[in-house]
């Protein structure tokens, strides 16, 4: 049996192990799981090192063209990478604090321009495209979106009896948003289960096909 067809049969067997999950959470799916994690975890380090720090490593501290200040943006991310491992320590753990904050506000400012770059504004652009071609979808689309919105948010306020309700427009906004929420987790759900049921049969279908074929 060639390298290749015991990949293949590894493949298959481990394709098997983890739709092995439709029946039930089993030792075998979470021995396939396990299997992916850590190759995974493997992966990523070395993809880290070698594309990641070794060209940073290159491009300032031991680039012989970096003065001082390449040299100190250099040492930055090694700094606040071993303020992170004082975290365990319950003497100088607070150091560990402006890492922490420098991640969040990092990946807060990245999410947060994403957010409106990726989504606020195209959907805003896809909105105002809909009224002007089809005005009924248009509407549609803006009431879905403006009732998914007040349906996550938990502003009330408080009656006379002391009972804290939202106002009778609000709720029934709200209900609507929850439908649109409703239908689109349903198809979200639907079209999972059928992109995974079609990979699956292929994978299955590629798999055999192979060590029959070889």
């Amino acid at each position: 049996m060639s390298g290749e067809q015991i990949g293949l049969w590894a493949g298959l067997i481990l394709t098997l192990m983890v739709f092995s999950y439709l029946l039930g959470d089993n030792f075998l799916y979470r021995i396939a799981i396990y299997c992916f994690v850590g190759l995974t975890a493997g992966y990523t380090l070395v993809v880290t090192v070698e594309s990641v720090l070794v060209p940073w490593l290159r491009g300032t501290l031991l680039s012989p063209e970096s003065g001082v200040g390449g040299m100190t943006i250099g040492l930055i991310p090694f700094i606040l990478g071993l303020l992170l491992l004082f975290k365990t320590s319950s003497r100088i753990g607070r150091a560990s604090n402006i890492a922490i904050a420098f991640l969040i506000g990092v990946g807060t400012a990245v999410a947060l321009v994403g957010a409106i770059a990726g989504t606020i504004l195209p959907l805003a652009a896809a909105t105002g495209s809909a009224v002007r071609v089809d005005v009924l979808s248009g509407f549609l689309l803006f009431l879905g979106v403006a009732c998914t919105l007040v349906y996550f948010q938990h502003m009330a306020q408080r009656s006379a009896n002391g009972q804290i309700r939202r106002r009778l427009v609000i709720r029934a906004a709200a209900g609507v948003g929850r439908i649109f929420v409703i239908l689109t987790l349903g198809a979200l759900y639907a079209g999972a289960i059928l992109t995974s049921l079609t990979i699956f049969s292929e994978r299955i279908s590629y798999i055999l096909s192979r060590i029959m074929g070889g």
